[in-house]
């Protein structure tokens, strides 16, 4: 869980100290590009987690072979995406930026911050790649290590580029690439230690192996992009109802909720690896009893989770240099984003849960619903035909959680109805 949540708040501090240091217009332009850092965090985590179920699933079965290819498989196509998201981000950057809403001087920023990370594309695809490989070989402690480590480079080259010297933009998106790859370090010494990197020798089969790889990986690369496609639904749709100082309030916000967010993703892919394995053994109880302990653990962190940012609704502005003006109205959208972190909460449980058994349908389900329903909530029905705005536009996540998690629960029933599971 704790190697999940560290993976991405990385642009968490750097709007931390752009924020303090740039201003209202800097946290805007940030939050705009943010869409295309979690764009590589995500190609990176479908690969690794794609490979950590097919190999965890060997496991379970006891098929060496299997597993010698799936993890061989994982590796060679983690490099193959880093070569071509790091083309594809640098030439697609500005074009995307102004997709995007960025304009003006928050363009000129965004593409500033947007212009490194594209560069150093192949630290974040290897990081949240390598990461979930190395929980199947026992290295939970390694991973959190790793991400630990990446955490707290980044934030001390954080303070040192853009508060001392001064590099803005720039400076924080050296330090965020950095961070990653020292992340990386730990993750390829646990491999290499645990001869997991002689996998790479294994012939590679981009017609079998990559595709089932592929279509098992869509559910965690949805399942993290997700969430930014909805950054870029909030954006547009804030930006229209209420400015530039919308959009600033709500990067403080997603900034915020992101945590939450992300401990909770890392909770349901934390017990993949175990679910993974009992499922590929057959011990379908262990599965049942590992899925109602998630459901528990996750509920509670959601639960103290909401009420810290309830409670800190009005210190945590001033944590990003966030102006007078604009604090009180990030302390209200905050109180409505809370309520939408339980049923956050049930639904990435659920579509963690069934990805980690291939039941990848019900997985694109409650993933790819999720942008969809917030466009219809966020950009025509709640500020549109009620009438409501800028306020429609905040409420519209919870309402959209709420629906999407009753789905999942629902979907969930039905699966253990018609697998006769008790």
């Amino acid at each position: 869980m704790l190697a999940f949540a560290f993976s991405g708040v990385y642009a968490i501090v750097d709007g931390l100290f752009i924020g303090q240091n740039v201003g209202d217009i800097g946290l805007a332009a940030i939050n705009v590009a943010y869409p295309i850092t979690a764009f590589i965090q995500a190609v990176g985590t479908g690969v690794g987690m794609s490979g950590a179920i097919w190999v965890s699933t060997a496991m379970g079965q006891k098929d060496t072979a299997a597993q010698r290819r799936y993890l061989g498989g994982a590796l060679q196509l983690l490099l193959v995406c880093c070569a071509a998201v790091t083309a594809l981000t640098s030439l697609l950057a500005v074009p995307l930026l102004q997709m995007f809403g960025a304009s003006g001087s928050m363009l000129a920023l965004a593409q500033q911050y947007i212009r490194v990370i594209a560069l150093g594309a192949s630290f974040q695809l290897l990081a949240t790649g390598m990461v979930p490989l190395c929980r199947c070989f026992n290295g939970a402690g390694v991973a959190m290590g790793a991400m630990i480590a990446g955490f707290l480079t980044n934030t001390v080259l954080d303070w040192l580029f853009v508060s001392v010297y001064s590099w803005g933009m720039t400076g924080a998106a050296v330090a965020t690439v950095l961070g990653q790859g020292v992340t990386v370090l730990p993750c390829l010494w646990h491999l290499a230690r645990k001869k997991a990197l002689k996998a790479l020798a294994v012939r590679p089969q981009p017609g079998a192996v990559w595709l089932r790889l592929g279509h098992v990986g869509l559910s965690p690369f949805g399942l993290t992009m997700s969430p930014n496609i909805v950054i870029i639904i909030m954006n547009r749709a804030a930006l229209h109802y209420g400015g530039s100082e919308a959009v600033a309030c709500y990067a403080v916000v997603s900034y915020v909720a992101c945590v939450v967010q992300l401990l909770l993703q890392g909770i349901g892919d934390g017990c993949q690896p175990l679910i993974s394995r009992s499922s590929g053994a057959g011990d379908h109880h262990s599965v049942v009893s590992l899925r109602g302990m998630v459901y528990r653990f996750s509920c509670l962190v959601a639960v103290l989770g909401a009420l810290a940012v309830f409670l800190l609704r009005r210190q945590l502005p001033a944590l990003f240099g966030v102006s007078g003006g604009l604090a009180p109205q990030v302390a209200s959208v905050l109180s409505v984003f809370c309520l939408g972190f339980l049923p956050m909460a049930l639904l990435r449980v659920s579509t963690s849960y069934f990805y980690a058994v291939q039941q990848n349908r019900s997985a694109y389900l409650l993933i790819y619903s999720e942008p969809v329903l917030l466009a219809l909530l966020a950009g025509l029905l709640l500020p549109g035909l009620l009438g409501l705005g800028l306020t429609g536009v905040w409420w519209s996540i919870p309402a959209e959680q709420l629906l999407l998690a009753a789905l999942g629960l629902w979907l969930v029933y039905r699966r253990q109805v018609l697998s006769g599971q008790q």
